[in-house]
């Protein structure tokens, strides 16, 4: 009886841990790897066919290396594709590789931001420029 009840309650305490790993490890993973050079874009504004261009380009990724180990870069890709944006999305180029290309991104920022602040930002990936917490994935109008 005793025995039953400590499997039990070793169950009920790995049981919660192990059901968020495979998440939790590939945004950790993600913010960690592609964050260590620019903000880890929240994965719900690209498509997944976009995360998977972008994942199999790596080596050319925007003029840089920025291969990882396969092991790596499968989980990383996973946790994208999973989170991905699954609403239509309209963009010049398919699949898009970058969130200024999509029309959403450019209907928020193109007539609200001004010459001055664009400047200031020097390119549109610079969220942090005017989002103070887009490293936690909140973009409230600033």
């Amino acid at each position: 009886m005793v025995r039953t009840a400590v499997l039990l309650l070793l169950l009920a305490t790995t049981l919660p841990a192990t059901a968020g790993t495979a998440a939790t490890g590939g945004e950790a993973l993600y913010r960690e790897e592609c964050g260590a050079c620019h903000l880890a874009y929240p994965p719900r504004f690209l498509p997944a066919e976009s995360w998977r261009a972008l994942m199999a380009g790596l080596a050319d990724h925007f003029g840089e290396d920025a291969s990882l180990a396969p092991a790596t870069a499968a989980a990383i890709e996973s946790y994208l594709v999973a989170h991905a944006r699954t609403r239509r999305v309209r963009a010049d180029r398919w699949p898009p590789l970058r969130i200024s290309e999509l029309r959403w991104f450019r209907h928020e920022h193109e007539e609200e931001v001004s010459p001055r602040a664009f400047r200031r930002a020097g390119t549109w990936a610079n969220c942090g420029a005017c989002h103070r917490d887009a490293e936690r994935w909140r973009f409230d109008d600033d």
